[in-house]
């Protein structure tokens, strides 16, 4: 898997001075296009005019519940059958490992560019969202928040010690997780216990459950996102000088 083919992120630059950087997780079988019109809608709204996101494409792997056929993913997944154990089992922790390096030179290059740690929030969906989680709170630099949609946390039997090795640098870092009661993907209850999980680590976590929503995402849940990195990521002002908004 070390040879994987990436294809170049989805970027949206800021429309003002760029003074913060949202990375978006796309889920299993999706590319960072299908999060394309979430972004573009918070951008009409203009309250994120400094924020730049990244929206990442997954390479194409063999995935085990497909059959083995190859489709966008960031690591492989066994079985998805509904089961609130079943994700947890057979866990593709090299695949795991080998995104969570990808996700944190995302980060790097954002600092490398002028971001600080703690103007980047690093966020996704089902998959994606799993990987935001282990991604951001195994990073070595401060964050500004995670977010994690119908999602769960990735070897979760020995996270305690992977985060402690890390050096827990996210431990007070507000994470919000969001789930619809309806979800018989990524188990509602599945997203319940991790969410447990993190708390009794000492995690900032909070949960929101979305009455009637099932393994996808609603009109509320959009505006919370937007109000979490609007709180997490407040404009700075200014811009770059010449009126244009810089890359």
């Amino acid at each position: 898997m070390s040879s994987l083919v990436r294809a170049p992120p989805l970027l949206f630059p800021a429309t003002a001075r760029h003074t913060a950087t949202v990375i978006f997780i796309h889920g299993l079988g999706d590319t960072g296009h299908g999060w394309a019109s979430a972004v573009e809608n918070w951008r009409r709204r203009q309250r994120l005019d400094e924020v730049k996101f990244i929206l990442p494409h997954a390479p194409n792997i063999p995935i085990t519940c497909n059959g083995g056929f190859r489709m966008p993913g960031w690591y492989d997944i066994h079985t998805i059958d509904g089961n609130v154990e079943s994700l947890r089992k057979h866990e593709d922790e090299p695949g795991i490992r080998l995104s969570q390096a990808y996700f944190h030179d995302l980060i790097q290059k954002e600092i490398d560019a002028g971001i600080p740690s703690d103007r980047i929030v690093i966020g996704g969906f089902s998959q994606g969202g799993a990987m935001s989680l282990f991604a951001g709170l195994t990073a070595k630099v401060k964050l500004a928040g995670i977010v994690a949609l119908s999602s769960y946390l990735l070897l979760s039997l020995k996270f305690a010690d992977i985060v402690a090795e890390a050096g827990n640098v996210n431990k007070d870092t507000p994470i919000f997780m969001a789930h619809g009661d309806l979800d018989r993907v990524v188990h509602t209850e599945l997203g319940k216990k991790s969410y447990q999980m993190l708390k009794e680590l000492g995690y900032n976590a909070e949960l929101k459950i979305y009455e009637g929503m099932q393994h996808s995402a609603c009109l509320e849940e959009l505006d919370d996102i937007e109000a979490f990195l609007k709180e997490r990521l407040p404009p700075l002002g200014g811009n770059d000088g010449d009126g244009k908004p810089e890359l």
